[in-house]
């Protein structure tokens, strides 16, 4: 029996907005709004906060560090 293409079912953990890595359960992540538009929800892992990776809003554009 093959696990390849399986379906898991159930809650799906975070993801980063800019990357769509996965955040663990104790990882440092952090969860905030656009602080330019404030209608979005932006997603940053602790992984890509630390390499410096840039975000951007996907309503209004707004690019932050």
């Amino acid at each position: 029996m093959s696990i390849r293409g399986a379906k898991i079912y159930g809650p799906q953990p975070p993801a980063d907005s800019m990357t769509n890595w996965s955040l663990a359960p104790l990882e440092r992540g952090v969860e905030f709004v656009c602080p330019n538009c404030g209608k979005a929800t932006i997603i940053r892992s602790y992984k890509s906060r630390k390499l410096g990776i840039s975000y951007k809003c996907p309503v209004c554009g707004f690019e932050g560090p």
